[in-house]
């Protein structure tokens, strides 16, 4: 029986990932690099230590740290206006936390950048377990990060379903053994991994009791 839920933060619970490319585009604007469509496309879902190295492969960037802390300058003020959760999600972690549900959230941001998300949308209340992308060897698709949730929350991978919106995040969640759920808000549907339109609390029970 599935014991837990894990939620990718970025484009599952909060609506960051426009704002984060943004964000990254204004950046890396300054040191002479135009961002494209195949860009954001080659990165979505990948850590953010990913992100850089894929940049700094076709752009000379300052050293990770000093470029992170250029991003976080840009990033908190801006998330601070701008951020919001997406109204399925906030509804459903509610409900789930009201009847008791296990969950964790699993993402490819650092620890303290995803705190400030969750802190932001008043969703960081709601979380048994946060495990962020620099606390684990190997960002998606790698397992690592479900791994931890999961650990760090004292279940069995596979009595875990993961939430996700990317390929590359639902590849790290089947990796660990857990059993990915893609959100495709655009109505769109996976051919690889089950997909839903919106997260309901009635939809995530469904799973719960599937298996």
């Amino acid at each position: 029986m599935i014991q837990a839920v894990v939620f990718d933060c970025d484009g599952v619970l909060v609506d960051s990932e426009p704002l984060a490319e943004e964000i990254w585009n204004r950046v890396l604007a300054g040191f002479g690099h135009q961002t494209s469509v195949d860009d954001a496309e080659d990165i979505l879902g990948t850590s953010e230590a990913t992100t850089y190295e894929y940049y700094a492969a076709k752009v000379d960037l300052p050293p990770f740290d000093e470029f992170m802390a250029t991003i976080d300058a840009i990033r908190v003020p801006v998330y601070e206006e701008r951020l919001v959760a997406f109204d399925d999600a906030a509804a459903t972690v509610r409900s789930l936390a009201a009847q008791g549900t296990t969950m964790a959230v699993a993402s490819s941001s650092r620890r303290h950048a995803l705190e400030g998300k969750l802190a932001l949308t008043g969703l960081d209340r709601y979380f048994d377990v946060i495990v962020g992308g620099d606390e684990v060897a190997q960002g998606k698709p790698a397992p690592d990060v479900y791994l931890e949730a999961a650990k760090r929350l004292g279940v069995a991978p596979t009595d875990c379903i993961a939430i996700e919106d990317a390929d590359l995040g639902a590849e790290s969640a089947a990796a660990a053994g857990m059993r990915p759920v893609m959100i495709r808000r655009d109505g769109s549907i996976s051919l690889d991994y089950a997909s839903v339109t919106e997260i309901t609390a009635d939809v995530i029970n469904s799973w719960l009791w599937r298996f």
